[in-house]
């Protein structure tokens, strides 16, 4: 077997993923902390949007480098990040937004609950998710040395009977989910039980983090808890960032703009995404006083680049949870091939740090070389007409509105083939507000390790080619379906087809 196809595999069970049958994966179990920016607050909108896609086990505030409340009494601290200590030096707190706005965001996701439960299945109700919110450890940048309510939670479903993976994701620092993990270690690292626990949470638990935004994963996790995966995000989400303007391809900037943002997100669908953050929209986060985004005076001197209204501010921190949707891409248990959430590689034999280094940046037709964002800016269109499909749900009833395609791959996911094997792929969709579909198929070069290109007959809802003769052992296509509804607005869904040569 390849050492290509042995890492695929074995990070599915670094993972402690099991391979089940189509129609039968479970909802990928989760827990957010959070620092509160107010792109985390836009990204938190978009996840309510989604929830019904992901067991959302925890919504834990949490401190980072930018944001603490501070004790109250005076007490300083000096950053530990090169970034932040030089841009604030001594302070007592800093650009706290409060421990309140989950919960209200929570309240408007209540008003819309019903209207969209009429279009999926699976929203949590509003009062589970009001049970979920926890306070973590949120006094000073880096903060662990206490047991907090956030912590707690943690530390509980690391320990619960449940073998399933759990992704934690990290919008600010990783102080919270540190603290979770060194009071396992102190409760049984002297005890008979600790090898087992140990292994057991290690086998659990899934680190996502955007950026570090505090030293405790290099202080302490990364040492203690070596053998726990670690998806690294430090630049794709860029793309998704205040400055988006620089890493989004002009030609795809109208998706991200105020005419389409404004008028499809964030005004008249209902108060859940009426607390959507945006530039120039005379909104101000109380605690914030470095929030002038929505200032309409300055629009054009904002340091981000020259705005309009309504034009999207950032969600940095949604690639960590839109890397846990099932669009049919198959990007949750294999990182590199890429995703709505960006494209990750490994670092080390193992498996278990992937990072957004230069193999995972793909190339961006718009530039014509390899772009780290492209890996996320390439699915912009199709993450925002969704986006915008599902603030319709909060409003319209289900027959107004779209609902994405279901494809049906025939055959195998991951098949062995000869070089110079003939080989036709075929997939079925179907629509549930019977909208015509269109088929379009492409080669993710990228997520290959074949360094050709394949010649492709595409014929509507199939593709035949010719394994190129030049493959080697172990190498890999990725051959991705995507299938779009005609409906408003479109919405398109993937199946990927991967070839192992023999």
């Amino acid at each position: 077997m390849s050492l290509t196809l042995l890492r695929c595999l074995s990070f599915l069970f670094a993972l402690g993923l099991s391979t089940v049958a189509a129609g039968q994966t479970p909802k990928p179990r989760t827990v957010i902390t959070t620092d509160g920016e107010i792109d985390d607050v836009d990204s938190f909108v978009r996840l309510l949007l989604y929830a019904n896609e992901m067991e959302i086990e925890g919504l834990v505030y949490s401190s980072s480098m930018w944001h603490y409340k501070g004790d109250g009494q005076g007490t300083t601290m000096v950053s530990e990040m090169d970034m932040t200590r030089e841009m604030y030096g001594e302070q007592t707190d800093l650009r706290w937004p409060g421990e309140q706005w989950m919960q209200e965001v929570i309240g408007d996701y209540a008003s819309v609950y019903d209207t969209l439960r009429r279009h999926a299945e699976g929203y949590p109700s509003p009062d589970s998710l009001l049970s979920l919110v926890k306070v973590g450890n949120i006094t000073f940048e880096g903060e662990m040395e206490n047991d907090t309510e956030g912590s707690d939670h943690i530390r509980n479903l690391l320990l619960d009977s449940d073998t399933a993976a759990i992704y934690l994701q990290a919008w600010g620092g990783t102080n919270t989910i540190a603290r979770a993990l060194k009071s396992i270690e102190d409760a049984y690292s002297d005890s008979a039980e600790w090898e087992e626990v140990y292994r057991r949470v290690s086998d659990k638990a899934i680190i996502y983090l955007i950026m570090d935004q505090d030293a405790t994963y290099r202080k302490y996790i990364a040492g203690a808890w070596p053998d726990i995966p670690i998806l690294y995000n430090g630049g794709q989400f860029g793309g998704l960032a205040y400055d988006w303007q620089r890493a989004v391809p002009a030609k795809l900037h109208y998706w991200l703009e105020g005419d389409f943002m404004g008028n499809h997100i964030i005004k008249n669908h209902g108060p859940l995404t009426a607390n959507y953050y945006s530039y120039g929209d005379g909104r101000k986060q109380t605690g914030d006083p470095e929030h002038i985004h929505g200032d309409p005076e300055r629009l054009d001197s904002s340091q981000w680049g020259s705005f309009q209204p309504y034009d999207f501010l950032s969600e940095g921190d949604s690639p960590a949870f839109l890397h846990l949707l099932n669009v049919g891409l198959h990007s949750l248990s294999h990182p590199s091939w890429g995703g709505w959430g960006g494209r990750l590689v490994p670092v080390d034999s193992a498996g278990t740090r992937y990072e957004d280094l230069a193999a995972a940046a793909d190339y961006n037709p718009f530039t014509r070389k390899r772009d780290n964002a492209y890996a996320i800016t390439r699915w912009i269109p199709a993450l925002q007409r969704d986006f915008a499909a599902r603030a319709d749900w909060c409003i319209l009833p289900y027959e107004l509105a779209n609902h994405p395609p279901v494809i049906d791959p025939e055959g195998e996911l991951m098949r062995t083939v000869k070089p110079g094997d003939l080989v036709t792929l075929q997939v079925s969709a179907t629509d549930p507000d019977g909208d015509k579909l269109f088929y379009h198929w492409f080669q993710y070069g990228e997520a290959d390790t074949y360094a050709g290109k394949a010649m492709m007959i595409l014929n509507k809802s199939a593709v035949k080619l010719t394994v190129p003769r030049d493959m080697k052992s172990g190498e890999t296509l990725h051959l991705v379906a995507e299938v779009t509804d005609g409906g408003s607005p479109s919405l398109t869904r993937y199946a990927r087809v991967v070839l192992v040569a023999e």
